[in-house]
């Protein structure tokens, strides 16, 4: 079994800003030649997530509309007493979504649905350079 590892840098606007890394992913999956494994896309910060959505306009609008329904960014939060840059709701937004995601790799392709793209969700309140870490692990 071998693992491997690579970056992929993406810059955002934040404000769960939502950036399809699919192509990326596969891409380095290519390059590694895994055929059977597991690949682990991780966002490297505490206030990104990485999910799996159908990137389309319409979930592009509904996912920003429920974060401001489930954690608002208007709201005061302790964090934000602590460090004074306002991003209290980013934080928590992240530990919502969770910071990695696995995907089976099965016969060199990753295991995602048809409509089921790999997303880097911004939830910052300024512009950010995001790192994303892909770690492909198998044989």
């Amino acid at each position: 079994m071998k693992s491997l590892s690579e970056e992929i840098i993406k810059s955002s606007k934040g404000n769960c800003d939502i950036i399809d890394i699919t192509d990326d992913v596969i891409g380095i999956l290519k390059r590694f030649k895994i055929k059977n494994g597991l690949c682990t896309v991780f966002s490297i910060g505490s206030t990104a997530g990485i999910t799996t959505i159908e990137y389309e306009p319409g979930l592009l609008r509904d996912i920003p509309k429920l974060m401001d329904k489930l954690i608002p960014s208007a709201v005061r939060y302790h964090h934000d007493d602590t460090w004074g840059d306002g991003n209290g709701h980013s934080h928590l937004r992240s530990a919502l979504f969770k910071t990695s995601l696995s995907v089976p790799v099965v016969n060199g392709d990753l295991t995602l649905g048809t409509w089921q793209q790999i997303v880097l969700i911004d939830f910052d309140n300024r512009n950010r350079t995001r790192r994303i870490v892909v770690q492909v692990m198998g044989e």
